[in-house]
């Protein structure tokens, strides 16, 4: 019998004048020390500068009291994602993100790890694209070309992480985070705001229970 899904699905790492995962440090910790994760596998192919990327990730989330280990170190990817207690996808390019996803094989492996062990996922920005049914709402230049846009399927439905209202008084609705756990969904930090064929759109306050959107085929 397959493990619940855990998931934590960022819009952003960093806030205007804020520090990286600053607005989002306690329901990181709180996620990942739920399942006595101790040790995170960081997944920097969103960006060409993997080593200074994950530098960074080492350095914030050390500081919550996490070990990471970046998959662009491993001898063996994909088995790094199968021997891993958690795992985080930053954000930068999702059209990179998921042509290395699935040049390195490693996409079947996370949604593997996932959907059936249960192995807690965080993603913020493209991370948070990939883990969806596809990237085709990314706001992301296309500067490459997986072999499809099909993502990581580990949810239903599409997410912009990015989206910025028609008003051009408004800003990005970002700081939003959907924390997934087995079949119940709740939105945290900031509004947000969804979107179904024919019908208007509702937007969403923070503790919102999210839950209809992993069972809702029109979502």
């Amino acid at each position: 019998m397959a493990a619940p899904r855990r998931l934590l699905l960022l819009s952003n790492s960093t806030m205007y004048n804020g520090e990286f995962l600053e607005f989002a440090a306690d329901t990181v910790k709180d996620f990942f020390k739920k399942s006595a994760t101790k040790r995170i596998l960081f997944v920097p192919y969103a960006r060409k500068d993997y080593a200074d990327y994950a530098a960074k990730v080492k350095a914030r989330l050390g500081e919550m009291g996490f070990e990471v280990d970046s998959i662009h170190e491993a001898a063996d990817p994909v088995s790094a994602v199968k021997m891993a207690q958690g795992i985080f996808i930053g954000g930068g390019n999702t059209f990179r993100l998921l042509k290395t996803l699935y040049e390195s094989n490693t996409a079947e492996a996370i949604r593997i790890r996932c959907l059936e062990d249960g192995m807690p996922y965080m993603g913020a920005s493209a991370g948070t694209n990939v883990a969806t049914a596809n990237i085709c709402t990314t706001n992301d230049m296309p500067i490459f070309y997986p072999p499809t846009f099909v993502a990581l399927r580990l949810v239903p439905f599409n997410i912009n992480p990015h989206y910025i209202e028609t008003d051009p008084d408004s800003k990005h609705m970002e700081g939003a985070i959907l924390k997934v756990e087995g079949n119940h969904a709740v939105l945290l930090g900031n509004e947000a705001k969804l979107f179904k064929e024919n019908v208007d759109p509702v937007y969403y306050k923070p503790g919102a229970d999210m839950s209809f959107l992993l069972t809702d085929t029109n979502a």
